[in-house]
């Protein structure tokens, strides 16, 4: 054979070895606007350094290496002695501890904490999303404990750790601990109020025994986890530790680990307890309630997960396309792929820009921040998630076969993609839950729409935006049925305003342009030509400048 015929042109070098977190522009101007000056230098010199190592050839290959070798079940040992353990690649292990060291469970108690740590968080997962669930629960954990100040005191210090300690062992022999959450019943799914799962008191205070099935359990390999169960008083949150504090395994029997559409590297499972001992955290018959804070921190964790998957998407075909050459050029400047590049890279800034903007609310802490948190992460979740699918689909065809092709990585970023959307609460459960807020707490809507009217007359678009979701707002009559759409107004009004205040003059202008003003096609490229779509596309284009 002919070596002529081998010989490689007009290939992409692979885009490793950079920043991810310094080449982000949107991500490192929300750093610098909600982060003080005080505390933002070594803010700055933690990303700068986690970005590197996310856009490093090391942190690639543990990416492939974890979801091409997803974990297994070890449910015995040699002897027959149950011992339920969940087996990973060290590519998982290695990420997972770095994600740790660098304080991706610690946000709770640090100053800028969430900021600081919602950035890392979108820096680092575009590794590899799989190991993000872990590092989630164990963060989201820290606020249910919170309700219980004994079992905070004893275990908040371990999950905020910096330290990563693979194993069961009991927990006073670790520096570090992770959690999981099991809610979902096979029964019930979303409906937690149907879990059949009971918890019998008894003699010791807040102690009691498990009988139950969860058909989802989050990282199973965790130390401990927050469940839900059945108890005299109603539905109930409880504290389930893995090893018991004399060093005996709990009964914690994982039937199966789930084989799921994406998220390879993580795992996911179905378990039963029978006589498994727990705490009660917080009151008999208020376990929503109590693990609600967990859930909403979850929540927000999948509106920065799919801003993650959206930049790497679209960082990947920003750089093929500056690259590749087709028909007498490069793809970059051609004008129908600039319009498709612009597109994407709106979406990707519009969540960004959101995601951060609801960290800093976590930061601030005041009673306006926590009552805008209650609307905007639902909207959030619901509209940035579902976003993601769509973005990442249209980056994976800038590419053409070769982003079909798995060697690319974006095939794997869109079987991630539709996850976030279905975790924590899938679509109709966001909205709805929207719904509620508006219904009952007046003071998330009033909250709501201060946030959305800092930007009232910056643009006539945002304008007449916000006067038909106040239209629409004034009637909600029989308003189930439309509440998805509501929604979506919502999140893009949201998102304009927050762009109008903070983003250069020509991101805003195209997305209100497109976004609020209806001049959009209905798919991505069909921005208005007369827009300054090169700005936008080298905005977002990630190489150092």
């Amino acid at each position: 054979m002919a070596a002529s015929t081998h010989t490689v042109t007009n290939q992409v070098p692979p885009l490793v070895g950079y920043d991810v977190f310094a080449t982000d522009r949107a991500l490192t101007e929300a750093v610098e606007r909600h982060i003080a000056p005080e505390i933002l230098p070594e803010a700055q010199r933690e990303l700068r350094a986690l970005g590197l190592s996310a856009g490093s050839a090391q942190a690639q290959l543990w990416g492939a290496q974890a979801n091409g070798n997803p974990p297994g079940l070890r449910t015995h040992d040699r002897y027959g002695h149950r011992v339920d353990e969940v087996e990973f690649h060290p590519a998982w292990h290695r990420l997972l501890g770095h994600a740790v060291s660098a304080g991706l469970t610690d946000a709770w108690g640090r100053p800028a904490g969430h900021v600081r740590r919602a950035a890392g968080f979108l820096v680092w997962t575009q590794a590899e999303a799989g190991h993000g669930c872990p590092l989630s629960m164990t963060h989201a954990a820290v606020p249910a404990l919170r309700t219980d100040p004994a079992l905070a005191a004893e275990w908040e210090p371990l999950l905020t750790s910096h330290v990563y300690e693979e194993g069961l062992r009991p927990p006073s022999q670790k520096a570090g601990v992770l959690f999981g959450m099991g809610m979902t019943e096979k029964q019930g799914g979303t409906d937690v109020r149907s879990n059949t799962t009971r918890a019998e008191p008894l003699a010791g205070d807040g102690e009691y025994l498990l009988t139950g099935h969860k058909w989802f359990c989050s990282a199973p390999m965790s130390d401990g986890f927050l469940v839900l169960a059945q108890a005299p008083g109603g539905l109930s949150c409880f504290l389930v530790p893995r090893v018991l504090p004399d060093g005996a395994r709990n009964a914690f029997a994982i039937q199966r680990l789930k084989d799921k559409l994406g998220n390879r590297s993580n795992a996911s499972a179905e378990v039963e307890f029978d006589g498994t001992w727990a705490r009660r955290v917080g009151e008999e018959g208020r376990g929503v309630r109590t693990i609600i804070e967990m859930v909403a921190a979850t929540r927000l964790d999948c509106v920065v997960g799919s801003s993650a998957l959206m930049r790497q998407a679209v960082a990947q075909a920003i750089h093929h396309t500056a690259y590749r050459s087709a028909f007498g050029g490069l793809l970059i400047d051609k004008p129908l792929m600039r319009n498709v590049l612009a597109d994407l890279a709106l979406e990707s800034e519009a969540a960004t820009t959101l995601a951060l903007r609801l960290a800093a609310a976590y930061d601030a802490d005041t009673d306006a921040e926590r009552a805008f948190l209650r609307i905007a992460v639902p909207t959030a979740k619901y509209w940035v998630t579902k976003r993601c699918g769509a973005v990442v689909g249209e980056a994976l065809e800038c590419l053409g076969g070769n982003g079909y092709v798995e060697e690319s990585g974006m095939p794997r970023l869109l079987r991630e993609a539709p996850l976030n959307s279905i975790w924590e609460g899938s679509g109709n459960v966001q909205a709805l839950d929207v719904l509620r807020a508006l219904q009952r707490e007046p003071q998330a809507l009033n909250a709501f729409l201060l946030e959305v009217g800092k930007a009232r007359g910056a643009d006539h678009r945002l304008d007449a935006a916000i006067k038909g979701l106040l239209t629409e707002l004034a009637d909600l009559d029989a308003v189930e049925a439309r509440a998805r759409r509501l929604v979506e107004r919502m999140a893009l009004v949201l998102q304009g305003s927050l762009l109008l205040r903070w983003a250069p003059a020509e991101v805003a202008d195209a997305f209100c342009a497109s976004r609020l003003g209806g001049d959009w096609g209905s798919a991505f490229g069909t921005l208005p030509h007369s827009l300054d779509l090169a700005s936008i596309v080298e905005r977002a284009r990630p190489q150092d400048r």
